[in-house]
């Protein structure tokens, strides 16, 4: 579905909950730069419709994505983005927990493809319900 040039989709097979791939995917185009601060995102009547969802399932969605900082949903007035956290932020805090892991690997004397296997294994068993 597209709906202000932001192309969502939700896959109703998947094991992740509606409301979660909605709020995945707008977070992405936030951090991203694709929605910018101060675009109002669909009211939720129309992304309901749109998307063939339940009211509450974008409302859930929505209040994830406050809670988070990076929407703020006013009556009235809709859901508009806020300026989200830079991505330099996000990149030296990274590099922040890289360093620190890679320190106590060094301490167990792991070899680069044991810390980097590691690694993989811990983002795989977080796709993994």
């Amino acid at each position: 579905m597209t709906t202000n040039g932001i192309s969502i989709r939700v896959n109703h097979a998947s094991p992740a909950p509606p409301y979660e791939q909605l709020r995945a995917q707008l977070a992405d185009l936030i951090s991203v730069g694709r929605l910018r601060q101060g675009e109002r995102l669909p009211s939720v009547r129309q992304f309901a419709s749109d998307l063939g969802l339940a009211n509450n399932t974008v409302v859930r969605a929505y209040r994830e994505l406050e809670t988070a900082g990076l929407v703020k949903s006013r009556r009235g007035s809709g859901t508009q983005v806020v300026a989200p956290a830079a991505t330099t932020d996000i990149k030296a805090k990274l590099a922040e927990h890289a360093s620190s892991y890679a320190a106590a690997a060094k301490q167990l004397n792991a070899t680069n493809e044991e810390v980097l296997a590691a690694i993989r294994h811990a983002l795989a068993s977080l796709d993994t319900p």
